[in-house]
């Protein structure tokens, strides 16, 4: 099937694989990065206050040519000297966009119980579609939801096969109340941690559907229901990664051996 956008918890839709600006390419001009992705096919650009090149995202976004409602843009507040509501408009003035369709704040830093009541307020304003969290654990979500009268739409984390069991308990807090799980590092299996026991069911799936280990994995996330947040300044590999969208799914035993040898644990830190 092909990447289909993933309901959120507000009524809204989110699609279900994103490229982002962050990683290597924080600080740095992404105009041509970005540009690139989207004549690749991606529609959901990722962004963040923190990554210091919304400028040149939405440079990319105007030279483009794309219609802005054809465009799914997320940002990220994690300037806590900054109002929630400032530091958005701030960004929407870099990126050239009058809202955002989603707005995260970056992690649980600082007073963010009263931060969310603030983009609870920009969301009603019309200022940011939808509203959610990035990094947060569950003691971070549980404290949120104490207070929040609307509940994040989604957490993105750090997600793969490694560190999957030892987020069982987040997930299953995110199940329960309607938080969809955005995943970025879910490469960490090639790209910082080969050679582990994941390596295995990975190259056994992959030869059974002649493709890359990357597209297993990134079949792994999608069978999770995660969006897949990842980057690349190589066109092929945008490639490469949206083709996944159309690749036939891994079987239950391929996703189960993956879990279980990401349980295993790998020596390197993941």
């Amino acid at each position: 099937m092909p990447f289909l956008d993933i309901p959120l918890n507000d009524g809204s839709k989110i699609p279900s694989i994103a490229f982002g600006s962050g990683s290597v390419n924080k600080g740095k001009d992404v105009h041509t990065y970005i540009e690139q992705a989207i004549e690749a096919g991606f529609a959901h650009i990722d962004t963040a206050q923190h990554y210091r090149n919304e400028e040149s995202v939405g440079r990319a976004i105007k030279e483009s040519g794309v219609e802005r409602s054809a465009l799914y843009i997320t940002s990220k507040y994690g300037l806590p000297h900054e109002t929630p509501r400032k530091a958005l408009e701030d960004s929407l003035k870099k990126i050239g966009a009058k809202y955002l369709d989603l707005y995260l704040i970056h992690a649980p830093r600082g007073y963010y119980v009263g931060a969310w009541t603030r983009f609870v307020t920009v969301q009603e304003e019309g200022l940011a579609k939808s509203i959610g969290v990035s990094n947060f654990g569950v003691e971070g979500l549980q404290n949120l939801l104490k207070h929040a009268k609307v509940v994040p739409a989604v957490n993105q984390i750090r997600f793969h096969p490694y560190n999957y069991t030892q987020l069982q308990p987040l997930l299953e807090y995110q199940a329960k109340h309607g938080i969809v799980t955005e995943s970025y590092g879910s490469l960490a299996p090639i790209t910082t941690c080969p050679g582990g026991p994941v390596d295995v069911p990975i190259k056994k799936a992959a030869e059974r559907l002649s493709i890359t280990p990357t597209q297993v994995i990134f079949l792994w996330v999608k069978a999770k229901g995660a969006v897949i947040v990842t980057t690349s300044s190589n066109k092929k590999h945008l490639e490469e990664y949206l083709a996944v969208g159309d690749l036939p799914s891994l079987t239950p035993e391929e996703i189960e051996d993956i879990d279980k040898a990401g349980a295993q644990g790998h020596p390197d830190t993941a």
